[in-house]
């Protein structure tokens, strides 16, 4: 398959908002507040990655995933570890990444119940230019007033842990059971590897690269596929005008064109290194 551009699906939600960030197009007044634009294929049924940008003007839900190993137990196909890059934020805007000190499950339950959770999380202040890398079993929660790319596995399991007292279903069985209790701590990166290609994310599930601008040969191998996703700049991709604000798929050997200021994300499976 060639390079594909994706096309974007436009999810509303009422921690949505409606002034939009860089070139997406604002909804109108009376529309829902968008919280997510979302990158599919029309190739593909059911992609490893999902890419997203969200757009939050509340604090989304505490919650964390299940790894592919808990997945598999509960027959989903697989689990969900996520990163995000901070395009955006407001002064105050934060988000949480694990408990402050160990907890117990049994703390972890009851502080869900009670509504003293979300004052035992770590909430991080969230700036432009951050990265937070969230694997599996990890309680989080995303902040207000943020702008994000969001990379994850391509799954939609969600276990909602506390909802601020919104009429929302909470999954406390399986969100306690997969729970990460010790407090968070920051992946090893792999860093710069060469002039222009820095690692960000370097995990069993998939890697996540940085790209600067200028010319470059993408080598996928065998039918390995990566998602080229633009942050700032204009190219082309195996014949395929790009922006900042789309994403692509790229599948196989391909000739990418970028211009000098592009910033650009390379996310592909971990199985398949490049």
């Amino acid at each position: 398959m060639p390079a594909e551009l994706l096309t974007t699906k436009r999810v509303e939600k009422p921690w949505g908002r409606h002034s939009l960030y860089g070139g997406f197009t604002d909804p109108a007044e009376n529309d829902e507040p968008i919280g997510e634009i979302w990158f599919q294929s029309s190739e593909l049924s059911d992609p490893e990655l999902l890419i997203k940008y969200l757009f939050t003007s509340e604090k989304l839900s505490v919650q964390n995933h299940p790894s592919d190993m808990e997945a598999a137990k509960r027959g989903l196909p697989r689990g969900k570890d996520e990163c995000w890059i901070i395009l955006d934020a407001e002064p105050d805007s934060t988000i949480a990444l694990g408990p402050l000190e160990p907890m117990t499950r049994e703390v972890l339950r009851t502080s869900a119940e009670d509504g003293t959770l979300e004052g035992r999380l770590d909430w991080k202040t969230a700036k432009a230019g951050d990265f937070f890398y969230s694997k599996s079993g990890v309680v989080h929660a995303i902040g207000a007033g943020l702008t994000l790319i969001e990379v994850q596995q391509n799954s939609d399991t969600t276990y909602r842990l506390f909802d601020y007292g919104r009429p929302r279903e909470l999954h406390l069985d399986d969100g306690v059971a997969v729970a990460e209790l010790d407090p968070w701590t920051a992946e090893p990166q792999g860093g710069v590897v060469e002039p222009g290609r820095e690692i960000l994310v370097e995990g069993p599930t998939f890697v996540l690269e940085r790209w600067t601008g200028g010319d470059r040969r993408i080598d996928m191998p065998g039918n390995a596929r990566g998602w080229l996703v633009p942050v700032r700049g204009t190219g082309s991709v195996g014949g395929i005008a790009w922006k900042a604000g789309e994403c692509l798929i790229v599948t196989g050997n391909e000739d990418l064109d970028a211009s000098d200021d592009a910033d650009l994300l390379f996310a592909y499976p971990g199985a398949a290194r490049i």
